[in-house]
């Protein structure tokens, strides 16, 4: 219900605000004229005597003669006429202006115009061959101010929200400087108050800003056009414009462009944590898992960061959606090993999302309606200084649903050899079928008090319920005793996040953002069972077990980031953290006697400083972390250190190394019969060791304007893993009527190591992109009670292999990607035995394989999707119609195996992935 009211309350201000746009109009004047002449003299006669304001090439506009009777129109009617009967494009500016266009993707040079006109205080049409020559001349005034200082903000040119990771350079020397998470940068000595800023950034179209002595004054804001597939835009050093970037000064860092997901083949929706899946080093085999694998890490061993606050459950639906709404996302970065002493907490990886900030200008929202969800966002100016954006999606049950889940698994049988070739009796398999559901909701305010001095308040709730409840088959030579078997598999999960900040600019050079926060994670199972036996005198009996299990974690943090800049070439980061987990974990039989009952509670405090230097073509970037932890009583020092060189400027040599802990984590309970699952506890110093891991990288790459080559060779050294497990005993058969059970918990510490060397090839601008990715890895661990050698880890896959193909033709984008991986280890039961009991009956054991020297088969599967963009005569971009086909081929790729013994018959059931599975897609927006 509360959620209900918040969308209320939103869509109440959207109306507001839309009024009041409607109402700031100033093309209304009526025109009742014959006008025979070209267009360029069209809009010039439109500016003079009704002071609207154009833009556009004078040249083709001139090629275009118009010649119609205007009855009291209006002017932007006689617009919208003219360019609808002639076949171009407008395009109304936040500032009124219209743009005129050809073509939409002419908008790019049209705006470069526009910035042009603007500085010289000019307007109309000139010649776009004239135009671009400007940009590149050098200005023939003389300079007012030179070596002065020079702050400014990057924005979006439609939304005003804030560009962090912008590149500003100035043209013709190695000046340049990254944006902040604010949108903010600082160039120092800037040579002179007539210099050219060319500004970059992933998913914009690249800016040319010429200096004068009256911007250079005051804080300059420079405003970028979303890109919007303008491939006739001129390529300016090598930008990078694809739906993934990396940047090639940083080691193992890749930037997501989330306005550009829609062209990658999906499931049902645009998802950002399934789009890293496809870059080497991060496992694209775990359909069931948006998380994470990176470089041999588990999900949990990656840092998933949004809008400051850490989440803990990042996928929903089994893992065939990530938790976050890309409607929400502004910015995502993932690191994928050797990251920055600002972070902390992890072994393995960092994913940083930073979420929209909402539309200052004007009030807009939109819908994407798939065949398996809904979703709904929106973002509005509550006044001049602040902003709202809400996003709402819910999965739904329709003919798609029901044919992916019931794709799941193929109903067979499987009636002798044992497993695996093993030993044991026949088998039964059978199909699991799947009734589930989530929603997510996300809300946002921001408020811009001054120049200065930036709040906001974000909000994420989600939660799941799944519903893998089935019946076991029964093979027949036991259909003559075992009439049914059904397990019951609930589980619902969620996660609830906020946060609130205050960023502050203290100077030019000085800056702050410091944030409160808060999360919980949440994880309620019913696994239960339930049999019908009929003895040898014919007597029917009803057996029923069960257990239930519960997770809450709650995490109440705080923390400090700064940011001084010493000097154009220099950085240095420095703040504090402070963090209070909350976790408790219970084990239930019957839901009524806990057999275990955890809570645990821990404190974490420390702060962190990095230096970030560039020395020409040398970038080093040494850092220390600082972390106490009050369970153990103990500090934690983590020493950072990245490098990279320029050899020229078209290939970088890199490296990182650093030391990582990590103080919760989400255990493994290796369960056999029903697969692996996890919880999430807090480590104790003793039964639960505090994790450890140091990384080494080594890369290189060269980069040319429309190519990147990269190699990267990592090894990490792990220490203090761990396992668990339950151990029953007791008297009578377990969760019998009559027994008598207790459970016993064991923690196995551990160890283990993860090398690997990745290969990418990327076609980065034109028609064409796409890459071609191989990785070849391990990861190994090693626990004492399972012996004193090396096993494959659950999330060893040996070969990866990823090629992705995107090609665009005006309105249409067209996408491939094919997978392929060596199949991943697991432990099984290859059969069983029977041993008589004295005065206690019968009792059946499973026969296990040794630890993980199983291997399911090698999974590979084909995707593509067909995107078409819907424009208007006004060249705005209103939506998209997607066709997406998933797993082309029907490839029946393994999930998991669960096993259970049913009167001496090991039954295994083979859950698979999805099969061919299309969807259709339309996002539209207003």
């Amino acid at each position: 219900m509360k959620s209900f009211y918040f969308l209320l309350f939103c869509c109440g201000l959207f109306f507001i605000q839309k009024a009041k746009a409607q109402n700031v109009q100033n093309d209304t004047a009526r025109v009742n004229k014959f006008i025979t002449a070209p267009l360029d003299e069209v809009l010039d006669y439109l500016t003079a005597n009704y002071q609207v304001k154009f833009m556009f090439d004078r040249e083709e506009m001139h090629k275009i003669n118009v010649s119609d009777h205007f009855f009291h129109d209006q002017v932007k009617e006689v617009i919208v006429q003219i360019c609808k009967f002639n076949g171009i494009y407008y395009s109304k500016q936040p500032d009124g202006v219209y743009f005129i266009l050809r073509k939409p993707d002419d908008i790019a040079r049209v705006r470069r115009m526009a910035a042009l006109a603007a500085q010289s205080n000019s307007s109309g049409g000139l010649s776009l061959r004239v135009k671009e020559e400007l940009l590149r001349s050098k200005s023939s005034g003389k300079p007012v101010r030179t070596n002065f200082s020079l702050t400014g903000r990057v924005t979006d040119y439609i939304t005003g929200e804030s560009l962090s990771s912008a590149s500003v350079k100035i043209n013709g020397t190695a000046i340049t400087a990254i944006t902040n998470v604010d949108g903010y940068f600082n160039l120092q000595n800037v040579p002179a108050d007539t210099c050219a800023l060319l500004v970059t950034y992933s998913g914009y179209q690249a800016s040319v800003e010429r200096l004068t002595s009256e911007r250079s004054e005051k804080t300059l804001v420079i405003n970028l056009l979303p890109a919007d597939n303008a491939l006739n835009e001129v390529v300016i050093n090598g930008k990078k414009d694809g739906v993934i970037n990396t940047d090639t000064r940083k080691v193992s860092m890749i930037q997501l462009t989330p306005s550009k997901i829609a062209e990658l083949p999906n499931i049902g929706e645009r998802d950002i944590l399934r789009a890293f899946q496809l870059m080497p080093g991060v496992s694209g085999s775990n359909e069931s898992s948006s998380g994470a694998y990176v470089r041999g890490g588990t999900p949990d061993q990656n840092l998933v960061l949004f809008d400051g606050f850490t989440v803990y459950q990042v996928d929903h639906l089994y893992g065939f959606y990530s938790a976050f709404n890309v409607n929400a996302v502004k910015d995502v970065q993932l690191y994928k090993g050797g990251f920055s002493a600002k972070f902390g907490g992890r072994l393995s990886s960092v994913t940083d999302i930073s979420g929209k900030e909402g539309n200052k200008k004007a009030a807009s929202f939109g819908v994407d309606l798939s065949l398996l969800s809904l979703n709904l966002y929106g973002e509005t100016p509550v006044n001049d200084k602040s902003s709202l954006l809400f996003s709402l999606r819910r999965s739904y049950q329709g003919p798609l649903y029901n044919k992916i889940f019931n794709k799941l698994n193929n109903t067979t049988t499987n009636t002798g050899g044992g497993m695996g070739g093993g030993p044991g009796g026949g088998m039964a398999n059978n199909q699991t079928q799947v009734s589930s559901w989530f929603y997510d909701l996300n809300g946002k305010y921001t408020y811009t008090a001054d120049d200065k001095n930036i709040f906001s308040l974000s909000f994420y709730s989600g939660k799941d319920n799944l519903d893998n409840s089935h019946d076991l088959g029964i093979p027949a030579a036991l259909s003559s005793t075992l009439n049914s078997s059904s397990i019951t598999d609930l589980t619902n999960y969620g996660n609830v996040g906020s946060s609130a900040k205050w960023s502050r600019r203290w100077t030019d050079k000085l800056y702050s953002n410091t944030l409160v926060s808060f999360s919980n994670y949440f994880s309620d199972r019913d696994r239960s069972t339930s049999s019908s036996i009929t003895d040898t005198t014919g007597t029917t009996a009803a057996v029923n077990s069960g257990t239930f299990e519960k997770n809450n974690l709650k995490d109440y943090s705080a923390k400090s980031d700064w940011e001084w800049n010493i000097s154009n070439h220099g950085k240095i980061s420095f703040g504090g953290f402070a963090s209070i987990q909350d976790i408790r974990y219970s084990y239930a039989q019957s839901d009524t006697a806990f057999l275990i009952n955890q809570h645990n509670r821990g404190l974490s405090i420390g702060g962190y400083a990095e230096l970030e230097q560039n020395f020409g073509g040398l970038r080093v970037q040494p850092g220390l972390r600082f972390t106490h932890y009050d369970i153990t009583g103990k500090n934690y020092v983590e020493p950072r250190f990245s490098a990279s060189y320029a050899l020229n400027d078209r290939l970088m040599l890199k490296l990182a190394t650093g030391r990582f802990y990590q103080f919760s984590n989400r255990v493994i309970r290796e369960d056999i019969t029903s697969g692996s699952k996890d919880f999430w506890v807090l480590a104790n110093g003793s039964s639960i060791p505090v994790g450890s891991a140091m990384h080494y990288i080594l890369g290189t790459s060269y980069e040319v304007d429309k190519y990147l080559f990269s190699v990267e060779a990592y090894y990490k050294k792990l220490s203090g893993l761990t396992e668990y497990s339950l151990r029953q005993s007791g008297s009578g058969e377990p969760m019998g009527p009559n027994a008598s059970v207790t459970l016993e918990e064991n923690f196995y510490n551990g160890e283990g190591y993860a090398k690997g060397i990745e290969f990418m090839a990327q076609k980065k601008v034109g028609k064409y992109t796409g890459w071609v990715s191989y990785t070849l890895a391990e990861a190994y661990n090693k626990f004492d009670v399972y012996g004193t050698d090396y096993f494959p880890a659950s999330q060893d896959v040996r070969h990866e292999f990823k090629s992705i193909n995107i090609y665009h033709e005006g309105r249409w984008t067209l996408s491939a990607t094919w997978i392929y991986a060596s199949g991943r280890p697991y432990t099984a039961p290859v059969g069983s035995y029977t041993i008589e009991r004295v005065g206690a009956g019968t009792k059946t054991y499973f026969v296990i394989s040794g630890k993980n020297t199983e291997r399911l088969k090698a999974y590979h599967r084909l995707d593509a999707a067909v995107t078409y963009d819907l424009i208007k005569t006004n060249s705005k971009k209103i939506g998209t119609i997607g066709f997406s086909l998933f797993n082309m081929y029907n490839r029946s790729n393994t999930w998991y195996r669960e096993y259970s013994i049913q009167g001496n018959q090991v039954i295994s059931t083979d859950v698979n992935y999805l099969g061919f599975t299309p969807n259709i897609t339309l996002s539209l927006k207003w």
